[in-house]
């Protein structure tokens, strides 16, 4: 391959699996740059990664999505594989991967591990088939696009896609923000199908099931409030209004019976609910507009990025 191909790979403790990793990629793919960051690790991840081949460099702060935000500020190549150094996800699969970029049908392929079954086969830890179906269920709800598999460490993406990709995760929900990014920014997503293998014996997930599930739920939140704040406001809204009419409603009922308003708590609480109701609204309106003019001046980063890709 003429253009420059990086695979980048978080580590922490892998000692077990990082020799393989790096042995299986350096065979798939010759002419690629290994690229191993050590998350302040134990054991000897990064001796290994270095006596097999692979370009070390250190991550201090703790989190996944610190150590993916150094690798994307940090390495130079037109096109970056990013995969976890557990030994879970096939070398043989990066051409597949790298393949709807090179051919300009694709910014970013997703590793796909749900779609032939393998991963169900494979993975015997409890929740976690369900946590990815609850947040692929939950992207495609608010932003109308189905991800095959949203939690996969197995992606690939262009130089322009790395470059302008504002990692704010710290944490496992690096994989949630990439793909609110990508659906949000409108960039052109492929799923690939990959077979997924279980860690082999010895080695063990770093995942929090419930700890890290809710980190996700929460980066999901945020990212809907910061991305979409008129719906996300206007759900609020709608909210307020429906909790307003619910404490107002009978004291009206009443007045028109009886001419009376004896209920003056529900009254206020009424006011203060509709109130908040039209704050919501207004705030909403506010940041729609702010996120409005942060979307033009992304998309004017992008283009800049797009003219630096082609004079270099």
């Amino acid at each position: 391959m003429s253009e420059k191909v990086a695979v980048l790979i978080p580590c922490y403790n892998e000692e077990i699996t990082i020799a393989k990793v790096v042995d299986d990629f350096k065979r798939v793919l010759p002419d690629a740059d290994i690229y191993v960051y050590d998350n302040n690790s134990s054991d000897k991840t990064s001796e290994i990664a270095r006596e097999h081949g692979a370009i070390v460099r250190f991550e201090p702060r703790q989190g996944k999505g610190n150590v993916v935000r150094q690798m994307f500020r940090d390495i130079e190549a037109d096109y970056y594989i990013m995969v976890d150094g557990d030994d879970t996800y096939p070398a043989e699969a990066a051409p597949e991967l790298l393949a709807p970029l090179m051919n300009d049908e694709a910014d970013m392929t997703v590793g796909d591990r749900l779609s032939n079954g393998s991963y169900g086969e494979e993975n015997d830890r409890a929740f976690h088939g369900f946590g990815n179906d609850l947040v692929r269920w939950l992207i495609k709800t608010i932003y109308g696009y189905g991800f095959d598999d949203v939690m996969t460490g197995y992606r690939a993406f262009n130089r322009v896609f790395v470059k302008t990709m504002p990692v704010l995760s710290e944490g496992f929900q690096i994989e949630t923000e990439i793909s609110i990014h990508a659906v949000d920014k409108r960039w052109r997503i492929k799923d690939v199908p990959i077979d997924y293998r279980d860690r082999p014996e010895g080695s063990y997930s770093k995942l929090s099931t419930f700890g890290d599930g809710a980190k996700v739920l929460k980066a999901i939140t945020s990212l809907f409030k910061d991305y979409k704040p008129f719906a996300f406001f206007g759900w609020i809204t709608v909210l307020f209004l429906i909790l307003g009419l619910i404490a107002g409603v009978p004291v009206i009922v009443e007045y028109f019976q009886t001419g009376l308003v004896p209920r003056i708590p529900s009254v206020i609480l009424a006011v203060a609910l509709v109130g908040c109701a039209a704050l919501a609204f207004t705030a909403g309106a506010i940041l729609d507009t702010v996120a409005k003019s942060n979307r033009k001046q992304w998309e004017l980063d992008v283009y800049k990025a797009y003219i630096k890709k082609h004079q270099d």
